[in-house]
């Protein structure tokens, strides 16, 4: 499933790579479905796509967990894996996945991340939140994946927050079952927020995450990264 808002730039490459692992996933008896959720495009994402054999749903107010528990709806399988649509994921990601799936042992998990031509900086923070991913056992939104039970009985993402709903998720799906971060094979993650908002910016966030006790997670305005429309 993936949540696309104005996403006609990359969303016909990431769900080319969602099909390989699709295939993959057919090959060892495990019927899938793509699901797009369009989170009130105005490009061309729902129309590429519909041309890229995806079933699209439409989720008129602009939030990611809006977007993801549409998606979730619109699936009938026992498992969902919910992906961004800026990522590339490897064959490699999906066999590990498909490892966890078949052994039992896990309710849920997500995966390790990496970034492309990262700058050190930039690569200083990606160990860091990997490392702090691994220990909290806390995934990544740009890939997390569920029982699909246990994601409704864990009453889906919060739709009163603007971020950091996957963290949120997390512990709520850890109060079920074991979950597992993968961490032999990264997602690579296109990296644009690094690209697109300056360290002061970022800076700024955390600040008045702190100062607020996390609040402004709770307020469109206050999550501008994430809302505010640059790709």
């Amino acid at each position: 499933m993936v949540p696309a808002f104005n996403e006609e730039r990359l969303i016909a490459a990431t769900l080319q790579r969602l099909g390989t692992g699709i295939e993959l996933f057919e090959r060892r008896g495990w019927s899938s479905e793509l699901i797009v959720c369009d989170n009130n495009s105005n490009d061309r994402t729902a129309e590429l796509a519909r041309a890229a054999g995806a079933c699209v749903v439409f989720e008129p107010i602009n939030q990611i967990a809006r977007a993801r528990n549409a998606g979730a709806r619109a699936a009938s399988g026992d498992w969902l894996l919910f992906v961004d649509a800026d990522c590339s994921p490897g064959p490699e990601l999906f066999e590990d996945v498909l490892a966890a799936i078949e052994s039992g042992r896990y309710v849920g998990g997500g995966c390790t991340i990496a970034m492309a031509a990262a700058t050190p900086l930039l690569r200083f923070w990606v160990a860091a939140w990997n490392a702090l991913s691994r220990m909290a056992r806390w995934a990544a939104g740009a890939f997390l994946f569920c029982e699909a039970a246990a994601f409704r009985a864990a009453g889906g993402f919060n739709e009163e927050l603007f971020a950091s709903e996957e963290i949120d998720l997390s512990r709520r799906l850890k109060r079920q079952g074991r979950f597992v971060i993968l961490h032999r094979h990264p997602l690579v993650t296109s990296g644009r927020k690094a690209e697109l908002y300056s360290w002061r910016e970022h800076a700024a966030f955390l600040l008045r995450w702190v100062l607020s006790g996390g609040r402004n997670l709770r307020r469109r305005e206050a999550c501008g990264i994430w809302y505010d429309g640059r790709r």
